[in-house]
């Protein structure tokens, strides 16, 4: 592109950021299925941050072949998801970053992966104001296709180098995503058909269901092709919280989809920064506002709406009253007596932020600050007082809904980054409420209206079931109604006629 048409687009797209959020709340985009075939589906309101376009000239774009053989299977009991979360400081990866020790720390392969980052780019006036840098994001979906889709193990052909065979070009949503110069001069016109989805099938690995960029905000979620072709209604929706409390510096992405008939939302988020006593109040602030004006076209429409809702993402919550105890207490890596000033466990106890959400015990150190390429926390020995910070567990994963039991939660060590990246492991039961007398799907149940059926708490999950019990009715989660659970509740009389009816 010719310096003249940069100098020309950059304020242009700076006007066009700003008016969009200031017009439109939501930014979202559409997927539905049908017979395993991602339809088209057109943009529903223009991105305040510019990145979702598309070439002018995909009048038509490919379809996405179902990953797995059609046909009925049965339905999923139970899936494993993997979640993790890290800021990268504004460093694009290079090609010998290894990602194998974080994606694949778990005992077994997970059945999702959901992979969110933070300043994925730096969050300089250029980022935040201009056009969208694309090229870090294609770069960590690239490192990230190795470590899932490894030649010669999962049949990944795109990843092997075969001098013989031709290679078909691999369109993915991160490439469109790399288009937005060529469109500035028909910024406004209607953009043309997106799609979510990965475009190449994998046998025995994973597909890229769905990817969005927001400044320096990247979320990602990889399914395993096996499953791909149950995942329905796609979405994505974006909230800026950065400059002038709009822009995509500080904020949110959001993805929502349906597994079957259980719907799941993931929230990666980047809060206001600030280590003074007081801040905590402008992430509690930036918390409420995502939850507010996020907005999903389909049912559900907004996040509480979901069933399995995951929170993930750089909170920046801090320390509270650090003092010279805290140097102490750091120096002793006395975690358990640290956490007791951690602003987010605080705040959420007083019930002034996430009430009725759910976070794993800490074992792990604070994840930020690091000085570059080390191990030693950024406290006395940086050389500038403004990059000196008080270490704190700024990355957190979160999660609200039924049937979800974190197996583990953990961080990893890479020097890469000034923080720590953070991962978890939740086994999720599917379908839960789902299932007639006779062990037949029912009819779909509307995850908005509140139920008054009865339920009981089984012991295998534990703390997760058994306080969800205090909010389900509150803000519509679905209750349980397998006949066994049921029976509990019924008196003998009851019991012995039910027996007599169904033989």
């Amino acid at each position: 592109m010719s310096s003249a048409l940069q100098s020309y687009s950059w304020p242009k797209t700076v006007v066009r950021k700003w008016l969009n959020s200031k017009t439109s709340e939501i930014c979202s985009e559409r997927s539905t299925e049908k017979n395993g075939d991602v339809q088209r589906r057109r943009r529903s309101c223009s991105d305040e941050d510019g990145s979702v376009l598309g070439r002018r000239d995909l009048s038509e774009p490919p379809r996405v072949p179902s990953c797995s053989p059609a046909g009925s299977s049965p339905p999923i009991d139970n899936l494993r998801m993997f979640v993790g979360t890290w800021n990268v400081g504004g460093r694009p990866p290079h090609r010998g970053l290894n990602l194998r020790d974080w994606l694949t720390s778990t005992p077994s392969s997970p059945d999702i992966y959901v992979l969110g980052f933070q300043e994925i780019v730096p969050l300089n006036a250029g980022n935040v104001l201009g056009p969208e840098d694309k090229g870090p994001a294609g770069k960590w979906l690239s490192l990230i296709r190795q470590v899932l889709n490894p030649a010669g193990i999962h049949g990944d052909a795109s990843e092997a180098d075969s001098p013989s065979a031709e290679k078909p070009p691999r369109v993915s949503f991160s490439d469109l995503l790399s288009m937005e110069e060529l469109e500035l001069e028909e910024a406004e016109d209607e953009s043309p058909d997106l799609y979510l989805g990965s475009i190449t099938p994998h046998r025995g690995g994973y597909c890229l269901a769905a990817s969005k960029q927001m400044v320096g905000i990247f979320l990602c979620v990889w399914v395993r092709s096996s499953i791909m072709h149950r995942i329905t209604a796609l979405e994505v929706s974006c909230v800026g919280r950065g400059i002038m409390g709009c822009m995509g510096n500080k904020g949110s992405i959001s993805i929502s989809m349906t597994l079957e008939r259980t719907t799941f939302c993931f929230i990666c988020t980047h809060l206001a920064s600030g280590e003074k006593d007081g801040d905590e109040v402008r992430r509690n602030s930036d918390v409420a506002e995502i939850v507010k004006r996020t907005r999903f076209q389909q049912s559900p429409e907004t996040i509480l709406e979901h069933d399995k809702i995951i929170w993930l993402g750089d909170l920046n919550y801090r320390l509270a009253s650090a003092n010279s105890d805290t140097h102490q207490l750091l120096q002793k890596n006395d975690w358990e007596s640290l956490l007791q000033k951690d602003q987010l466990l605080i705040e959420q106890r007083a019930g002034r932020v996430f009430a009725g959400w759910e976070e794993g015990r800490i074992y792990f150190p604070p994840t930020y600050k690091y000085l570059a390429n080390s191990d030693i926390y950024a406290v006395d020995q940086a050389k500038s007082r403004e990059k000196r910070r008080i270490p704190a567990w700024c990355d957190r994963i979160l999660w609200r809904g039924k049937g979800m039991k974190q197996m583990s939660y953990v961080r990893g060590e890479s020097r890469f980054s000034d923080h720590r990246p953070v991962y978890s492991l939740f086994s999720v039961l599917m379908n839960d409420g789902l299932f007639d007398r006779g062990g037949v799907k029912a009819a779909a149940v509307d995850s908005r209206k509140p139920s008054s059926s009865p339920s009981s708490s089984s012991p295998s999950r534990g703390k997760v079931q058994a306080e969800d019990r205090s909010y389900r009715e509150a803000d519509g989660f679905r209750t349980c109604n397998h006949p066994i659970l049921l029976s509990l509740t019924k008196t003998s009389e009851e019991r012995e006629r039910s027996r007599l009816l169904l033989g």
